[in-house]
């Protein structure tokens, strides 16, 4: 089914808003952040893995944001480019800001947490001024990551270009990327969460971030199917809200309903299979599939990633993901993620 129509005369495929960080992930696992001594420096950012996840599968992507006038900005520029990642919108913090830090923890293949150090931050120094029109025009996605409407002016920048991919009939993904570092309030988060959310066609975010955005909307909390109906009938096609462990569930505007489990997997770390589950997802759709062919792609991706050390570093090609998907059904059944 044709859930999602797209441009095909579009030079981009996607363009991806919001943060590009750097991830440090500990070596010495299994034992709390403070004892850790070794780290691996990766590119970070859910938007930043997001867009090396679909550049792996083979689309064209650009992205539009912020980093540090140091070593670790060229970092992440050098990263995107090596990818084949379009930077010509990634722009040069100018007043000494810092690219966004985050310190990993994996105390088991099931605990981890996550330190950031967002002071000061680059990405969240974007302003309207680097936001262009054409540049959106030019592509069939707009994700905007949720993070990018945390602080000003980042947050103006990210709904200026939310107004240009409605003017130029883009599909608008909203992932919503809750990161507590960055937020003065959950009321807050929850005003501009919801006007992002009521404008875009396809909502991706965990229940707990769905409770985030929720939560001055309502006396009490939804479950998936309440929150579903909600968001489609202000305008999404198709929303999918992420258990961890769990599983997933995907709605849409034609009334449909689909469960996916994760693949089994002895599991590395316990953070960066949302990333992956959304770039394999995203190219489902691009490609035009079945929706729970989309979510298997996602949910295999996303199993990868958390057998895995790295986030964008270990995106996988589609190759790798089908391959993975096999080998899967072979050893557990055809059904294994369904439900």
């Amino acid at each position: 089914m044709n859930y999602i129509a797209f441009d095909a005369h579009k030079k981009f495929d996607i363009i991806c808003l919001g943060r590009a960080a750097v991830d440090f992930n500990p070596i010495d696992l299994n034992q709390p952040l403070e004892s850790s001594t070794t780290f691996r420096k990766y590119l970070g950012g859910s938007p930043a893995n997001i867009s090396v996840g679909l550049a792996r599968l083979g689309k064209k992507v650009g992205f539009i944001g912020k980093v540090s006038n140091d070593q670790m900005g060229k970092f992440v520029t050098n990263f995107f480019k090596k990818e084949g990642i379009d930077i010509s919108n990634i722009s040069i913090a100018d007043a000494g800001e810092f690219i966004g830090l985050t310190f990993t923890e994996i105390l088991s293949p099931t605990q981890s947490s996550i330190l950031m150090n967002r002071n000061f931050a680059a990405d969240l120094s974007l302003t309207t001024g680097e936001i262009h029109e054409d540049y959106i025009k030019s592509s069939k996605i707009l994700l905007i990551s949720g993070t990018a409407l945390a602080a000003s002016p980042s947050r103006e920048a990210a709904l200026l270009a939310l107004e240009y991919a409605k003017k130029h009939h883009l599909v608008v993904v909203f992932d919503l990327d809750y990161r507590s570092y960055t937020w003065k309030s959950k009321e807050e988060l929850s005003i501009y969460y919801s006007a992002v959310a009521r404008r875009s066609d396809i909502l991706l975010g965990s229940r707990e971030e769905f409770d985030l955005m929720e939560r001055v909307l309502f006396s009490e909390k939804n479950d998936d199917q309440a929150s579903a109906r909600y968001w489609i009938n202000n305008g999404n096609k198709i929303v999918v809200i992420k258990h961890g462990k769990a599983g997933s569930n995907a709605y849409t505007a034609e009334g449909e309903a689909y469960t996916i489990k994760p693949f089994p997997v002895k599991s590395l770390k316990a953070f960066g299979g949302g990333d992956g589950y959304a770039s394999a997802f995203i190219f489902g759709l691009l490609e035009q599939w079945e929706l729970i062919d989309c979510l298997e792609f996602g949910s295999a991706s996303a199993a990868m990633l958390v057998a895995s050390h790295a986030c964008s570093e270990d995106m996988p090609t589609f190759d790798a993901v089908q391959k993975f998907i096999k080998e899967k059904k072979q050893e557990y059944g055809e059904m294994i993620a369904r439900k």
